[in-house]
């Protein structure tokens, strides 16, 4: 008698995986289109072509499907690899010219706010407005963008290019301002500047504001 075969679960899992992502992508298209307040669960669930149990199912709540929508966007892809963990980000962190690195630095920002920016512009507006889900998320996305930048602080302290007399914590929140979603906004859509024009200068501003002078020469 033939063992009995083993249940293979894997293609079902990896169906619910593209399931999930499509209704979190289809949100976020709702969220930047129309603002968050007006976006509604079953209009995500229509446009994802499931039902609105589904999505109640899966994300519990809508404020919960933002921030997976802001996460996947964040990654770029469906892959459960931290950004700090990707090979693109860990080069950059290899790098031992500390004026290159705050380049590479400032390519990575306008990569994510290529993909993050339209979003992330409307969870600041909703948060300004009052919206306690977006308060709530754009504390927490600050919290995470600010330690993601004291990493970056904390290489150019290993590599001894801090400008004499600026600690760490201040060249922290240079660097947090430069790279913030309200700079990019202000450049490449009032101003509009083009990406690689805005990804010049802040890598530039950036390594004004903290490294020592006679690296820049």
């Amino acid at each position: 008698m033939s063992a009995r075969r083993r249940y293979d679960a894997s293609g079902r899992e990896r169906q619910a995986a593209l399931t999930r992502r499509q209704i979190a992508l289809a949100a976020v298209e709702q969220f930047v289109v129309q603002g968050y307040a007006t976006t509604t669960v079953a209009s995500v669930a229509k446009a994802a072509g499931v039902s609105a149990q589904t999505v109640y199912n899966g994300f519990g709540t809508k404020a919960a499907l933002l921030k997976e929508g802001y996460d996947l966007l964040m990654v770029g892809d469906g892959e459960a690899v931290p950004l700090a963990e990707r090979p693109d980000v860990q080069a950059l962190y290899a790098d031992p010219d500390p004026v290159s690195f705050l380049r590479g630095y400032a390519r990575l920002g306008r990569e994510l706010l290529d993909r993050l920016g339209p979003l992330a512009v409307q969870i600041g507006a909703g948060a300004l407005a009052g919206d306690a889900d977006l308060v709530e998320l754009r504390a927490t996305t600050d919290r995470e963008r600010l330690t993601g930048t004291g990493m970056v602080v904390g290489r150019l302290v290993e590599l001894d290019a801090l400008s004499p007399g600026l600690d760490a914590d201040a060249a922290r929140d240079r660097l947090w301002t430069l790279n913030s979603t309200e700079v990019w906004y202000l450049l490449t859509t009032t101003r509009g500047w083009t990406g690689e024009q805005y990804e010049d200068w802040v890598g530039d501003a950036m390594a004004a504001a903290v490294l020592r002078p006679d690296l820049l020469r």
